[in-house]
């Protein structure tokens, strides 16, 4: 008789469990069903007891556990097939891994694959891949709302030789990036003027593009960055500066690059102090990277401040965060210039 009377008391509690839950899933039902219709949050019916937003947060809750629940699992036999898929099609391997980690930057760096997770706390670019246009002559373009809204630009050092601006004007280009000089590999460091210099920023100013300079840093400690900077200020002095100075801080490839081997807190640093002496002086500063650059070896958080030339040379908005010029190609042809020549585009202008 005790025990027939627990099991009664038992499917009792139990019965009531179960009314409580099918209430609450009928009524969140309910409430789903009229969602789409419900009226503003000043006229919104809310249940006593409960604000509105707790009753959205607990609907977004439920239905976050229901998609949870019913998404279909991705198996590895399907993973290995996409890759091959993409791969076979032409696809690189990187690309492919790109299209299955859509939260990650993946890149391929020191013969290592790095999954690095999309930062939300960095500010992102807004540019979309259905207003870039590309040129019958391989140039980009980016409209918005059929209205053009880049500017035409490359960057120059004495390795593009003799260059006759006035034709590189006439062919569109409308700012040119011209390198100052650089630090030498090795133990010396040794700091050195680009011998074109001054012949290329006179014959840009005077062909009417606006221009701005670079220098290729290998800087090692804070006294070195300084000794660019100082010389860079110097060789900018007699000419108007209407673009950003640009420190230009890249691993070297294939050579024992000075700065190879530095920490991303050194590089952050340096990067820091050369901007900071830049903009105290009374220009713009601006920080040349590549995609390696910003998710390996520099802090962007650190550097979130500084305006940012891109260098990229798939025809894509792959990268997700912000910069105002894009390096797009080292191997564009303008007239004026022999050979090959860096592309970019600026997608707002860099003068006032």
């Amino acid at each position: 008789m005790k025990n027939n009377s627990k099991m009664t008391l038992v499917l009792s509690i139990m019965g009531c469990v179960l009314m409580t839950v099918m209430i609450l899933y009928f009524g969140i039902s309910l409430y789903l069903k009229l969602s789409d219709t419900k009226p503003a949050a000043s006229d919104a019916v809310v249940p006593q007891g409960y604000t509105q937003e707790e009753l959205d947060n607990a609907v977004q809750a439920a239905l976050a556990e229901q998609e949870a629940l019913t998404k279909p699992e991705v198996t590895a036999d399907e993973v290995l097939d996409t890759l091959k898929s993409e791969i076979k099609s032409g696809t690189t391997l990187v690309q492919a891994l790109r299209k299955l980690y859509k939260d990650e930057i993946v890149l391929a760096s020191g013969g290592t694959y790095h999954f690095i997770p999309i930062s939300d706390s960095l500010k992102h670019n807004e540019y979309k891949m259905e207003n870039l246009s590309i040129t019958e002559t391989g140039e980009l373009q980016y409209y918005v709302d059929d209205v053009l809204k880049s500017h035409k630009g490359i960057d120059v050092s004495k390795h593009n030789g003799n260059i006759d601006w006035k034709k590189v004007a006439a062919d569109g280009v409308e700012f040119a990036f011209i390198r100052v000089g650089n630090r030498g590999y090795g133990a010396e460091g040794k700091l050195l003027e680009d011998t074109m210099f001054d012949a290329n920023i006179q014959g840009a100013i005077q062909a009417g593009i606006k221009v701005g300079v670079y220098f290729y840093s290998q800087a090692i400690t804070e006294a070195e960055v300084l000794e660019e900077a100082e010389m860079v200020l110097r060789k900018v002095a007699p000419y108007q500066i209407s673009c950003p100075i640009v420190f230009d801080v890249e691993k070297v490839a294939g050579a024992d690059g000075r700065m190879n081997e530095i920490s991303v807190e050194e590089r952050t640093r340096f990067t820091k102090l050369f901007c900071d002496t830049v903009a105290n002086a009374g220009y713009k500063p601006m920080i040349y990277q590549n995609m390696e650059m910003g998710v390996l070896m520099l802090d962007l958080e650190q550097l979130e401040g500084y305006d940012k030339w891109f260098a990229y040379y798939n025809k894509d908005f792959y990268y997700p965060y912000a910069y105002k010029v894009w390096q797009y190609s080292d191997k564009g042809r303008v007239n004026g210039v022999t050979g090959d020549v860096d592309l970019n585009i600026a997608f707002e202008p860099l003068w006032d």
